[in-house]
């Protein structure tokens, strides 16, 4: 077995997790509406970001090094041939893996779904080319009389 590879499964396995913890953060965040948090979250996912990749290529290496392709099926291999603390270690990076994969497509569709809103909100608002509200406060939108909102 190779205690280097198990090392480099075990650094990747960490750094996803710590993606995960971020990606759960920002949905967090899109849940209450706390739109402010979101910038400083994509920073720390995009360094995150790279530290797996900089850790995936760092373990594609030591595949290379130990006769086995840099690739899915290289890691594979080479866990198979290491005994049971390679094989659990890979098994348990690819489930962290899928779950990272799963988190990002959950957040992404949350943001498109915000993003449409939006779109659909300026759209709408944009529509009769007229303010919604005139300077009294009633709102011209629509027919009827309108409505006073505010006096004063």
């Amino acid at each position: 077995m190779s205690h280097l590879l198990l090392n480099h499964l075990t650094l990747e396995h960490a750094a996803i997790g710590a993606f995960i913890d971020l990606l759960d953060r920002e949905a967090e965040a899109m849940t209450r509406g706390d739109f402010t948090a979101l910038p400083e979250l994509a920073r720390r996912k995009s360094r995150q970001a790279d530290e797996i990749s900089v850790l995936r290529h760092q373990r594609e290496t030591e595949q290379l090094a130990l006769g086995y392709a840099a690739d899915r099926s290289g890691a594979a291999d080479a866990a198979a041939a290491g005994g049971k603390a390679l094989q659990n270690a890979w098994r348990e990076l690819q489930a962290c893996s899928a779950q990272a994969r799963e988190r990002n497509h959950r957040n992404g569709v949350m943001i498109h779904t915000h993003l449409d809103f939006t779109r659909q909100s300026i759209c709408f608002l944009q529509a009769s080319g007229q303010p919604l509200y005139g300077p009294d406060g009633t709102h011209h939108a629509g027919i009827g009389l309108g409505n006073t909102l505010g006096l004063g």
